[in-house]
């Protein structure tokens, strides 16, 4: 128990302190990642398919298929649209 580290220490020394180039892009990366998870459980909640949220939005399958992994970097103004005008519900932004 004497060795237990917290989790930003584990990221600092694996990816570098906060500012540093190798950790923004880790924490780009993770929020990718994390907007697409929860695109996908909005999606599957709403019962429907990535093909049926793309016809609604106007977009790919494709595009919503590298969404949902994390591998597309994604502008608000898209992941509004795919959460308000796709699935009907309402996305709420906050920064704290």
């Amino acid at each position: 128990m004497k060795k237990i580290k917290t989790f930003e220490s584990l990221l600092e020394e694996k990816y570098g302190e906060k500012g540093s180039l190798q950790r923004d892009q880790f924490d780009a990366d993770s929020l990718a990642f994390r907007l697409g998870i929860l695109l996908k459980e909005a999606r599957i909640e709403a019962n429907l398919t990535q093909e049926e949220l793309a016809e609604k939005t106007g977009t790919k399958k494709s595009y919503i298929s590298r969404i949902e992994r994390g591998a597309s970097d994604i502008q608000i103004s898209t992941y509004w649209k795919l959460i308000e005008i796709g699935l009907g519900r309402q996305l709420h932004i906050s920064i704290g």
